[in-house]
């Protein structure tokens, strides 16, 4: 009788041990990917008021800079409140409004000549090189946090505590790739009809 008492509580201890660590094995991956979340965003942001200063600086060099600069201003929105999803489409809305600025530059060598265009366009490049190094950060964090909440045990607890799979940061071509690249249902293959053989008339 002791004895049985005894092995109803080790499972229960390891039972509970088993609760506590892949609980807190999926806490602690999912704030990794928050703290890169955030890290992010404060590069999203910068980026994004930088280019209203290169707009200012390029103004005058060209007529459209007042389409540009609503473009971008729309684009704020996405960046500082949208889903993941939504900061890397505008991310990506951002880099085609920033080379057209750059490809008006190339026309002008004053412009390509100043000094003001020349440090924004430093730190933009700057500003590039780090969000391309925290969403590296970021998506390895994403992918192991969804790996731990789908194999086991992380997945049964996952739902119990109602965990939930994070975004990748990906452009739109990216995404579209990947979509491409997951096998699709084949499509069901249609029988062939059977031909009746004509009957013979009696004669």
């Amino acid at each position: 009788m002791i004895s049985l008492l005894v092995g109803v509580i080790v499972v229960v201890v390891v039972a509970l041990l088993v609760i506590i660590f892949s609980y807190n094995n999926l806490i602690s991956k999912r704030n990794r990917v928050q703290d890169a979340s955030a890290q992010i965003d404060v590069q999203l942001k910068r980026r994004y008021d930088l280019i209203p200063n290169l707009i200012n600086t390029v103004k005058g060099y060209a007529k459209y800079e007042r389409g540009v600069l609503t473009q971008v201003t729309k684009l704020r929105s996405s960046i500082i409140t949208g889903s993941m999803q939504d900061k890397a489409t505008a991310n990506n809305q951002l880099s085609q409004a920033l080379k057209s600025i750059f490809a008006v530059a190339e026309s002008y060598p004053d412009l390509k000549a100043s000094q003001n265009f020349k440090q924004l366009q430093d730190e933009l490049e700057d500003t590039e090189d780090k969000i391309s190094f925290v969403r590296t950060s970021y998506n390895d964090y994403v992918l192991d946090f969804n790996n731990a909440m789908q194999t086991f045990p992380g997945n049964v607890f996952a739902g119990w505590f109602h965990f939930q799979k994070a975004d990748f940061f990906q452009t739109p071509e990216e995404q579209k790739d990947l979509d491409s690249s997951q096998p699709s249902a084949p499509a069901p293959q249609q029988k062939a009809p059977t031909k009746k053989s004509p009957t013979k008339k009696k004669s």
